[in-house]
């Protein structure tokens, strides 16, 4: 199993240790890994990733896992997170779907309260 974020992609990089006497030793930098849970609301089930710490700070700010997908390119994410993409967008279009047809037939759940 590769060190890599399941969500951003990011992958381990080779460098150099620089000493005070400009010695260069190469080096490893690894992507800072956690294993975390996160819960999608479309789906209403969590799923368990190996997230980099830039990532999942990512995905706070785009407001949680069903929006992070929505926005982020397919090409990024690893074959498990990809199809929860697929899952998630096809919850979000049945949503979507479903608030369309009572939009079609003109009836709010506000005006069907207040008969």
């Amino acid at each position: 199993m590769t060190r890599q974020c399941e969500l951003t992609g990011k992958l381990p990089m080779a460098g150099n240790l620089r000493s005070h006497a400009e010695n260069k030793t190469r080096r490893v930098f690894r992507p800072n890994l956690c294993e975390v849970t996160l819960m999608s609301d479309a789906l209403g089930r969590s799923f368990r990733l190996r997230v980099s710490a830039h990532g999942l700070k990512t995905v706070e700010h785009r407001g949680g896992l069903d929006a992070f997908l929505m926005k982020q390119k397919t090409d990024k994410l690893s074959e498990r997170v990809k199809k929860i993409k697929r899952e998630v967008a096809k919850a979000l279009a049945g949503k979507t779907s479903a608030d369309g047809a009572d939009a079609e037939t003109g009836e709010t759940a506000n005006k069907a309260a207040s008969a």
